[in-house]
């Protein structure tokens, strides 16, 4: 280990000793993140023989050269390439087949887009994908810095003419009328939230203000329905929306508002067909918190009064959302903490897909074309590499498209995929999904346990190549589903924000003392890890009950969330309002105050921790892990190893390449070994 010593940061005058560390780009601010940086390069030296053979590790199970499973559309299937060596698949399109299967011709194929070829070696995320209904040109925007502020172009199919929009804070998203001429776009205001719809028209000068949500909660967004014949404007709060819509082929005449926001009224629209007549189908909450389905005529927009129940409110089952073609309409539901799909073809009787595993992922990756007779699922476990499932609407047949390949040896019979159940604090049995080489049972062994625990988000249980790494070595992984997430409806999601934010901790806290009290491992085996609104779930846990676990993992952690909740300036403050509450209220001020990390850093031994940020992370700033880090260094009692990396050319993702974010998990599963002594 390094001799070097660990910089510490100068406490300031005022409220917040920390708070310099806020002003981005000072020569002060820039030499103490470089110093951290090196600092922790410097302790870590040691572990570059295993991060490298990590590396390799998990790159060797991966088909670095590999075809995505084409889309049908129109007369094309659309596909991306991944290539040996790319940081980013390159986007194609060929003719479709004339037995419409989905082979690839090679031979007529054309590139659309070259993402490694934009990138330069830089940052690059690509926002909006979206091909004209005409086929003819390509409307896409890009990020080169991970502020996730968008560049606009469009690009000529045929000629391969390439022309920037030239228009200024854009959130990334593009969608097209069905005259392939005119695209909606929406623009940023000073607080980095979409509130701004904005239309252009090929070929002309500027672009005119369509809507301007001046309500500070609401965030804007423009999609086509998936009838493809309607557009859909929705502004919607972390409580409560609002929807207008569009016919598409009409693009410059006005929306209309479907139903006028309500306090606590949430409703998400779509248009597609009920037995053969166009109808709109709204997935709204008006008669509970797990939303009911709804329909109405769509020759006119309807109003509120002539929304019909098509599918009841159910007390015990969360309607998540839906999928409509022609012949049916598929709901996603929740029940038990696991997700499920219902199937409602036309004039049969509806039915659920079955599934071979106890504990999944389970989603509709692909409506294909409005008209189609399937569907497609994404299918996934802790053991199982995701499946591209086809199935059949009308008959319930399921067919295995494509499996995400694994290089090397392995055999998801090796892993045994558990559903557990932890008593929380105040009774409440908590879902913990865990995953662990089979011949590891029935002895501690170490364990990596993940948790989030907000916006209703649900961590469904996923592959993934790295953690083969974890699991081959004979660390066990485990996910927390704690209070505040979605995986057991919106009363789980209720029962952990607000006022009742201490029970994503508490459920936490009682995974992890369930987990070692069931032998599963021990506390010196014991590792944590969480990002965004996970990293404020790990650094509360780390304050009050940091004798727990051995080490800890913290990605770009929202822990100042106190005084990132006081200042309104800041990106989303005011949209997270609903989530967190406001502390200018003085109930709600003394209740985050209460476990903010940054405020409740205490004397005491922590256990070792990196945390990971991002410099141009928009959505929680940089400075939070940084004067979090401070402060830790000045009060801790112990001498474990804390650690702060800042990635100086990324965003709230992390590094934009695919063989970089492996570089980054490699960092990040080394230092887990070493801490609990695995070899």
């Amino acid at each position: 280990m390094s001799t070097t010593q660990p910089p510490i940061a100068h406490q300031a005058e005022g409220a917040d000793p920390y708070a310099w560390l806020q002003d981005r780009d000072t020569p002060e601010v820039l030499a103490y993140l470089h110093a951290e940086n090196a600092y922790q390069q410097s302790c870590l030296a040691e572990q570059a023989p295993l991060r490298e053979q990590l590396f390799e590790e998990i790159k060797g199970r991966i088909l670095e050269t590999d075809l995505s499973l084409p889309s049908p559309w129109g007369p094309y299937l659309y596909y991306t390439r991944t290539t040996v060596g790319d940081e980013y698949p390159r986007h194609y399109r060929c003719p479709r087949p004339a037995d419409d299967s989905n082979t690839v011709d090679e031979s007529q194929e054309q590139l659309l887009l070259d993402p490694n070829e934009l990138a330069a070696g830089g940052f690059l995320a690509l926002g909006a994908f979206n091909v004209s209904p005409d086929h003819k040109l390509l409307a896409y925007s890009l990020d080169t810095s991970g502020d996730e502020i968008y560049t606009l172009y469009i690009k000529d199919l045929a000629s391969g003419c390439l022309s920037a929009l030239p228009f200024e804070d854009c959130d990334g998203s593009m969608t097209w009328a069905n005259d392939s001429r005119t695209l909606f776009f929406a623009q940023l205001d000073d607080t980095h939230r979409p509130w701004r719809l904005l239309r252009h028209t090929l070929g002309e000068e500027g672009a005119q203000q369509v809507f301007e949500e001046a309500d500070g909660r609401f965030f804007l967004h423009c999609y086509r329905a998936s009838s493809e014949r309607q557009l859909v404007l929705l502004l919607n709060s972390k409580t409560t929306s609002e929807a207008w819509v569009l016919d598409s082929a009409t693009p410059h005449a006005d929306f209309q508002c479907l139903a006028p926001r309500e306090e606590g009224h949430e409703y998400f629209p779509d248009h597609g067909q009920l037995d053969g007549q166009w109808r709109w189908f709204i997935r709204s909450n008006q008669h509970g918190i797990n939303f009911a389905l709804f329909q109405a005529p769509a020759d006119q927009v309807p109003t509120r009064e002539q929304w019909q129940v098509l599918v009841a409110h159910r007390d015990d089952i969360m309607l998540e959302g839906l999928s409509l073609n022609a012949e049916a309409l598929s709901l996603s539901l929740r029940e038990g903490g696991l997700p499920i799909i219902e199937v409602h073809p036309r004039g049969l009787a509806a039915y659920r897909v079955e599934l071979p595993d106890a504990a999944y992922s389970l989603y509709v990756q692909d409506s294909l074309e409005f008209a189609s007779p399937r569907i497609r699922l994404r299918y996934e476990a802790l053991n199982r590499p995701a499946q591209v499932r086809q199935l059949a609407l009308a008959s319930g047949q399921q067919q295995v498209l494509k499996q995400t390949p694994v290089l090397g040896p392995f055999n998801a019979d090796d892993y045994i995929s558990q559903r557990l159940w932890a008593t929380a604090k105040d009774g409440t049995q908590v879902p913990i999904s865990l995953v662990q080489r089979r011949d590891t049972l029935g002895q501690p062994v170490p364990l990596y346990l993940y948790g989030y625990g907000a916006y209703g988000e649900s961590l469904d249980p996923w592959f993934s190549h790295a953690r083969l790494s974890l699991l081959e070595r004979g660390v066990a992984f485990a996910i927390a589903h704690v209070r505040g997430g979605g995986e057991l409806g919106e009363a789980w999601y209720r029962a952990g924000k607000q006022e009742h934010k201490q029970n994503s901790f508490d459920d936490f806290i009682a995974c992890a003392e369930h987990l070692i009290a069931e032998g599963v491992t021990t506390r010196e085996r014991l590792a944590i890890s969480g990002g965004s609104a996970g990293g404020l779930l790990i650094g509360a846990v780390l304050n009050q009950r940091p004798e727990l676990l051995r080490c800890a993992i913290a990605e770009v952690p929202f822990v100042d969330v106190l005084n990132t909740m006081l200042d309104p300036e800041l990106p989303l403050t005011v949209t997270e309002y609903d989530e967190w509450g406001n502390p200018e209220e003085p109930e709600v001020y003394d209740r985050i105050k209460a476990y903010a990390p940054y405020e409740n850093v205490k004397a005491q031994a922590y256990p070792a921790m990196l945390v990971v940020a991002g410099y141009n992370d928009s959505r929680v700033q940089y400075w939070e892990a940084a004067k979090w880090v401070a402060r830790l260094r000045t009060r801790k009692t112990d001498d474990h190893l804390l650690l702060l990396k800042t990635e100086m050319g990324a965003g709230h993702g992390g590094m934009s390449g695919r063989y970089q974010g492996l570089r980054d998990v490699a960092l990040e599963y080394a230092f887990v070994f070493n801490e609990l002594g695995v070899v």
